[in-house]
């Protein structure tokens, strides 16, 4: 009895604590992005400007993480939500242009990570509710 206790707790940990690293994680890779604004020959203000609207996601997604910090099941429709929405919008917009077989992996190198947070944060709300 005391084994499956404590390995319920280990996999508890693991599933409220994972998705969280991860989305930190994400919002840093996202926010890496926003670096190449720098060595474009911008003014200091144009250069600041630049570096906020490149890092607007990553403000929404940390006001998004906060939200789902405490509500996981906000964070689960949440990230879901916008992976599929970054997939959809990206594979639409491919098809406008000229496509390149390997445009199929852009949207899956951040819709992909989205929509695994969101699943993460969507089983850790199941486990605490099956708790109560």
């Amino acid at each position: 009895m005391i084994n499956k206790r404590s390995k319920n707790k280990k996999i508890n940990k693991w599933l409220f604590w994972t998705p969280r690293v991860l989305t930190f994680l994400f919002v840093l890779f996202i926010s890496l992005f926003a670096l190449d604004i720098f060595g474009n020959g911008y003014t200091f203000w144009e250069t600041v400007v630049g570096l906020f609207m490149h890092l607007i996601p990553s403000f929404l997604l940390i006001i998004f993480f906060i939200i789902a910090w405490r509500y996981e099941l906000v964070g689960a429709v949440g990230f879901f939500g916008l992976g599929l929405l970054y997939i959809g919008m990206i594979l639409i917009n491919s098809l406008k242009g000229p496509f390149e077989w390997y445009m199929l992996s852009y949207p899956f190198i951040i819709g992909g990570p989205a929509i695994i947070i969101g699943i993460l944060f969507f089983l850790n709300w199941k486990k605490k509710i099956s708790k109560q």
